[in-house]
């Protein structure tokens, strides 16, 4: 049964969809089957591996709100092992339509269930909000993925949205754990860039991945072009670096533990530690 991770954050622009179409590219060139479900109505993600949404007639949309069976709705993407359940435009109203209907939070899980057990892996790709869509999400996942952009103000929501995390766990999903927060669009010659990693490995300890994803001129042009960076450039920084994510997360699997997940409400009050932590280190800068 495949192992579902939630790629998510509520803001946007941290590298979310990058890391969800290039993690899981990375998954299928490790040759673990791998789904990747796009459920942000911008469908980024099904367009950045090359596949025109709005000349398709069986989407995830159309598999939510119940007219397909979620099987007829999958792709092939040009890589052997990365299925692909895209997103089209229409998927704005899907939250509407939902609305009324009874465990509307569980419609990703139930709908997901009947082909989980052909893959090792499904990465979601949330859209870059806390409502419905994104609750189904974390309803149907394993464990989240938190991409979290080496800049101060996008630590700002962090504590939101693991304050979420712990509300969907205890009324939706008790099975829910954080996969991991990974510091997205890294740069070693800004100072700030530096302090985000200190502070955010000092008060989240283990729950920071060790891979951080550095900024890469190819990994921004990959999805022009309808690619995942390993097919874009393969020797490129920004294909190493998810290569390395994929790696430690299928280390991690090998290893995980029962009750893992156990500090996830704690990780709540550190997530406003680091917000604060950085800030001061601003301040401090500043009177320099």
């Amino acid at each position: 049964m495949a192992r579902v991770i939630a790629v998510a954050n509520q803001k946007g622009g941290v590298g979310k969809t990058t890391t969800a179409v290039n993690l899981s590219a990375s998954f299928a060139a490790a040759e673990q089957p791998t789904l990747l479900i796009d459920i942000d109505p911008q469908a980024n993600a099904s367009n950045g591996l090359g596949i025109r949404t709005r000349e398709l007639d069986k989407t995830i949309y159309e598999a939510l709100v119940g007219t397909l069976p979620v099987a007829e709705a999958v792709v092939h993407s040009e890589m052997p092992y990365l299925d692909v359940l895209p997103s089209h435009i229409n998927l704005v109203g899907a939250e509407i339509e939902i609305v009324d209907v009874k465990n509307r939070e569980r419609l990703l899980a139930e709908r997901i269930n009947s082909i989980r057990h052909k893959y090792k892996f499904v990465v979601i790709d949330c859209p870059p909000s806390l409502g419905l869509l994104t609750l189904n999400a974390l309803t149907a996942a394993d464990s989240i993925l938190v991409p979290v952009q080496c800049e101060y103000y996008a630590l700002e929501g962090l504590g939101q949205l693991l304050n979420t995390i712990s509300i969907v766990r205890k009324h939706l999903n008790p099975r829910l754990e954080i996969e991991g927060v990974l510091l997205t669009m890294y740069d070693n010659r800004l100072r700030l860039s530096n302090q985000v990693v200190q502070e955010v490995t000092r008060h989240l300890g283990e729950k920071v991945c060790k891979t951080i994803i550095g900024r890469n001129v190819r990994l921004a042009e990959a999805p022009s072009h309808g690619k995942p960076v390993i097919l874009y450039d393969a020797l490129s920084i920004g294909a190493k670096h998810y290569l390395d994510l994929a790696n430690e997360i299928l280390e991690r699997e090998k290893v995980r533990q029962n009750g893992a997940s156990a500090s996830v409400e704690s990780s709540i009050e550190a997530a406003s530690q680091v917000a604060s932590a950085v800030a001061s280190a601003m301040t401090q800068e500043e009177k320099k």
